[in-house]
């Protein structure tokens, strides 16, 4: 069976005349006649009786008639749905981002997308770099940000911008006066990491390992917000990416550069290499692309 034939099927049939039926497809008599002719050899019978003065239908007609109401509504609705996705009218995507983006930069890149696409359902994992590539490698979302991984099995990155990390400070201590802040010099205070397995961490003690230092931890958390109020409340230093900075102060901290060594990590959006992504997903990664890359307040 094919569409057109049950369209034409059912105006005739609740019709009862070729000719009003004709009427309403825009269809020459022929071409009505050969769609239902077509219809009656695909299934196997006759399904309409017609005499020179009346249209009238047979049983297997009769059955077919709210059958064939229901199939073109189906029809309609997921013609109709898939338009709506595709003009971006109606749509859903999941996006994970690791807790640095996901907390500063990506709020105004959503809301921006929101103003665009606002029947577009947007689900957001906030989870650890790690996680949110592999969520991106076995497909469970769409897109991803994060950190440039080591490896790329499975995976394409493409960079957004550089990030530089940044010392976070108490605001009475005397370092936030200063211009920048040495390594050295942070480390005499007890540090706040985050625990592992976060790649904030890892990063850190990854760059100190290089200069042959360990990163003494004095006080551990799973989160960057209570990282911030640790600081604050003069518990000790930190150190995060320089995207987190306006985070940082509005949680009590203060953010100074950070050199010797300056550790400076590639942020981007993650997908499934050879993914083709949906209209939903590509709309959400041009604002990604261009939202992501302006600096914070």
């Amino acid at each position: 069976m094919t569409v057109k034939q049950l369209r034409a099927f059912l105006a005739v049939a609740q019709s009862l005349s070729f000719t009003q039926a004709c009427e309403r497809l825009h269809l020459s008599q022929p071409a009505l006649s050969l769609a239902i002719k077509g219809l009656e050899e695909t299934l196997g019978g006759p399904l309409l009786i017609r005499s020179t003065r009346s249209v009238r239908l047979t049983p297997e007609g009769e059955i077919l008639v709210p059958l064939a109401k229901r199939l073109l509504a189906d029809w309609d609705n997921a013609e109709e749905l898939l338009r709506q996705r595709f003009t971006l009218q109606l749509g859903r995507v999941a996006l994970a981002a690791m807790p640095s983006i996901a907390c500063n930069r990506l709020p105004r890149a959503l809301r921006r997308f929101r103003e665009r696409f606002p029947r577009v359902n947007v689900t957001v994992h906030d989870v650890i770099n790690e996680q949110v590539i592999d969520m991106v490698r076995h497909q469970r979302v769409e897109l991803g940000i994060a950190f440039e991984p080591e490896t790329r099995e499975g995976i394409d990155f493409l960079p957004l911008f550089d990030d530089t990390f940044v010392a976070v400070l108490p605001p009475d201590s005397p370092l936030v006066a200063a211009e920048s802040v040495d390594w050295k010099a942070l480390l005499s205070h007890d540090f706040i990491a985050l625990q592992r397995p976060s790649m904030v961490r890892i990063l850190l003690e990854q760059a100190l390992a290089r200069r042959q230092t360990e990163l003494p931890v004095a006080f551990e958390s799973h989160q960057l917000a209570t990282v911030g109020r640790m600081v604050a409340s003069g518990l000790g230093v930190s150190a995060v990416p320089t995207l987190c900075r306006e985070q940082m102060h509005e949680l009590g901290a203060r953010c100074v550069p950070l050199f010797d060594p300056q550790i400076r990590r590639t942020v981007g959006v993650v997908v499934g290499a050879g993914q083709e992504l949906s209209i939903a997903a590509r709309a959400l990664f041009d604002v990604l692309q261009t939202t992501l890359c302006e600096p914070s307040a």
